[in-house]
């Protein structure tokens, strides 16, 4: 099933993914290429880009390292923000009432893939739907 996959949109195997977990992502050529993460929590799964609305730095410091320890939120390391993982809203920290940027995706034959609608380019001009 995966040659029917377009491999170019592969995040990962939806089995590399912990529940919960999450996995920062690099797709699209060139110096300025998409740059996200994906994250899982039971049956959910939702893809964001790697921006925190509060200051612009990425959300993680380590990688892989963007949900809070014992909580099922994102966290932004550089200044604590909290976000939900369902919508992306921040409900805790300076950027409250501010949202991260929601990437389309889709779960196939095993792996989760970003969906064609999103431009594999620089995150200010990713989304074209």
């Amino acid at each position: 099933m995966a040659d029917e996959l377009d491999l170019e949109r592969v995040i990962c195997p939806l089995h590399e993914l912990a529940d919960p977990g999450a996995k920062g992502f690099t797709l699209g050529p060139g110096d300025w290429p998409l740059r996200g993460f994906v994250v899982r929590h039971g049956a959910t799964v939702r893809a964001f880009v790697n921006h925190c609305p509060h200051a612009g730095f990425p959300l993680n410091w380590q990688p892989d390292a963007f949900l809070a320890p014992n909580l099922p939120l994102i966290r932004c390391a550089m200044h604590g923000a909290m976000f939900v993982i369902e919508t992306g809203e921040c409900v805790s920290g300076p950027c409250a009432g501010l949202g991260l940027r929601a990437l389309p995706l889709r779960v196939e034959g095993g792996y989760v893939l970003l969906d064609e609608r999103v431009t594999l380019a620089d995150s200010s001009v990713i989304c074209q739907y």
